[in-house]
């Protein structure tokens, strides 16, 4: 990787970490909690918009139409946000299993619930 001026060890090669957090400012495996906040949030207005879909226009928006997109686009988010920890997360010694766990697991019961008694 080319690093701007005043940056690297003067031709060596790569970049050290220390290098890069001085080009970005602030390392990324420290927002675990901002990106699980974003997550969370998301899946919320997931939520608001298929609720909206089906209780104010059901005749456009039936209920099993709204709990399918709703499941769907659950589990996209769910993927992205694995990913997206798990990227972030590379190379360090972090951990985050646990906040990982209890993130997709509160969704997925709050998901399986919507889904089963909310809407019918």
């Amino acid at each position: 990787m080319t690093l701007p001026k005043g940056f690297g060890s003067g031709g060596s090669g790569g970049a050290s970490s220390a290098d890069v957090e001085k080009m970005i400012g602030r390392r990324v495996e420290n927002m675990i909690g901002i990106i699980t906040a974003s997550y969370i949030a998301a899946w919320l207005a997931t939520f608001g918009g298929t609720a909206a879909g089906y209780f104010y226009y059901p005749w456009a928006y039936p209920t099993p139409s709204g709990h399918y997109a709703f499941i769907i686009l659950t589990i996209i988010e769910a993927i992205g946000y694995l990913f997206s920890v798990k990227v972030m997360e590379e190379g360090t010694k972090k951990k985050s299993n646990a906040i990982l766990a209890a993130a997709l697991g509160g969704t997925a019961a709050g998901t399986i619930f919507i889904s089963l008694f909310i809407g019918t």
